[in-house]
């Protein structure tokens, strides 16, 4: 009879410690891409809490909320996708927009052709033509941009923003009569702003409603090698205040959200300082684009702070991204987690400047990039080209870039580089209107980053470029879990 009772009390012992144990502990799911293999898999990350890297996350401390993730409607990538079957198509298209997929929030695509086309255009041609009598947006419904984009909306369940960014002016409208280089002339500055309305008009009548645009693709030029147009920050400024921005408020269009700059992050103080250079400039920026080509491996965090606190209730947006001065690696998933792919600074840096362009996996870019970005105030992050081809292309230039989805379109075959699972860690599992919360780790070799999404659901990234595995501790509210991270990889983890 005493032993009955020894053993109750102790049944009952074990159920309040486990019961205490329960309540202290956290549930989680953890998704991982590794060089090892994993692929976005849901894992068992088993782990002792002895010798572990503390993550301490913190609902209370709330920072920037987030608009979305995602990847560029390119020419480039429209006639790819229609020169693969339909099964393949579906494919891509599900891949990025599905429910089963990445999920893309926050797109973007070109006003006018850009170097990822086949060739030049613009959608008025006539010179001299200031109402623009003959725009017309025909080239995008017969290079499958447009249809492209159709198709995407038709398999995203929560839609997703468009931000769309002129290269150019048509050359008539500038001062030197070509594709390249060369500034708006002022007597088309209302003809211009004109083309903006009629752009979002046009689309509009498509079934596409444009979320934002940005004024110009890369302002301070690209080295005169394609499409092109100056702006300085004053005259992009004078522009948007004087005339864009009256005009699509005028036709109906001041709730599409105006993005200066887009161009690299070290320039971003002067053009922040005169895009907000007072309450009248200020009224129709909805925010500043960014791009990383400055360099893919330094974040610019200094210059990322500046202009969040210049303007702080502004959204600072990375629109543009990618692995380039190099040919896609062909179903060799090893090397984009190599250290050697270069950007386009590795050919012609300066010895100054050569440490901002090193050799460096395009995994690590990209997840370093994404997790550097949101830890400091960005609050979208947009690749490139979604489709490009084993060459990296085309387009009319032949500057060769790298795509997270690369296809054969001669043998009908689509591959998923690692760089897509990266871009599905952070678009498919954060989600448009989450916000940024505080995150602490005590090791500098791993990075991380966490947000509480609309549903409540709390995500933490955290990325290991190291050639070991690590063990780790999350902490939030009293409550701890133990996971693994495998070496070289990436994790999303949702807590309960």
């Amino acid at each position: 009879m005493k032993i009955q009772k020894l053993l109750f009390l102790i049944l009952v012992l074990s159920m309040i410690l486990n019961a205490q144990a329960q309540k202290k502990s956290l549930n989680v799911e953890v998704f991982e891409t590794s060089a090892s293999g994993n692929k976005l898999t849901k894992i068992d990350p088993i782990a002792t809490s002895k010798n572990s890297i503390k993550i301490k996350i913190n609902p209370k401390r709330m920072y920037q909320t987030i608009t979305g993730f995602g990847g560029a409607f390119t020419e480039s990538s429209a006639y790819l996708i229609n020169k693969l079957s339909k099964e393949n198509r579906n494919k891509i298209l599900e891949a990025y927009f599905g429910e089963t997929g990445a999920k893309y929030s926050l797109t973007r695509t070109h006003i006018n052709s850009c170097d990822f086309s086949q060739k030049q255009y613009a959608y008025a041609m006539v010179d001299g033509d200031k109402n623009l009598e003959h725009f017309s947006i025909e080239e995008d419904k017969k290079n499958n941009l447009i249809p492209m984009i159709l198709e995407a909306q038709k398999i995203s369940k929560e839609g997703f923003k468009i931000i769309a960014s002129p290269w150019t002016a048509p050359p008539w409208m500038k001062d030197n009569k070509h594709w390249v280089g060369g500034k708006l002339l002022p007597e088309y500055n209302d003809t211009w702003a004109l083309y903006f309305s009629k752009y979002l008009d046009a689309y509009k009548k498509e079934g596409i409603n444009i979320w934002g645009i940005t004024v110009e693709n890369e302002p301070n030029g690209n080295g005169n090698n394609w499409e092109s147009m100056i702006f300085s920050p004053k005259e992009m400024t004078d522009f948007v205040q004087h005339h864009l921005g009256p005009k699509l408020e005028t036709d109906g269009n001041g709730d599409v959200k105006i993005l200066g700059y887009d161009q690299n992050r070290a320039g971003l103080k002067e053009w922040v300082d005169e895009m907000y250079r007072d309450e009248k400039s200020s009224k129709y920026y909805a925010g500043t684009a960014i791009h990383w080509y400055e360099s893919t491996y330094e974040v610019f965090p200094e210059a990322l702070q500046y202009a969040h606190h210049k303007s702080p209730n502004k959204y600072l947006i990375q629109t543009e991204a990618c692995v380039d001065s190099d040919v896609p690696k062909w179903k060799d998933d090893n090397w984009y987690w190599i250290k050697e792919a270069t950007d386009w600074g590795w050919d012609w840096a300066s010895e100054k400047e050569k440490y901002l362009h090193p050799k460096y996996a395009p995994v690590n870019r990209y997840a370093s990039d994404i997790i550097g970005c949101l830890n400091n105030w960005v609050d979208g992050w947009v690749d490139w080209n979604m489709i490009l081809d084993k060459q990296g292309g085309p387009n009319w230039f032949k500057n060769w870039c790298v795509a997270p989805v690369i296809v054969d379109t001669e043998n009908d075959e689509v591959y998923l580089t690692p760089l897509y699972y990266v871009m599905s860690h952070f678009s498919r599992y954060i989600r448009p209107g989450a916000i940024r919360i505080g995150v602490e780790i005590a090791y500098n070799d791993i990075q991380t980053t966490a947000v509480k999404n609309p549903d409540g659901s709390i995500v933490v990234i955290v990325f290991n470029p190291t050639e070991t595995k690590k063990e780790l501790e999350i902490n939030i509210n009293k409550k701890k879990k133990s996971v693994s991270i495998s070496a070289k990889a990436l994790q999303t983890i949702i807590l309960q």
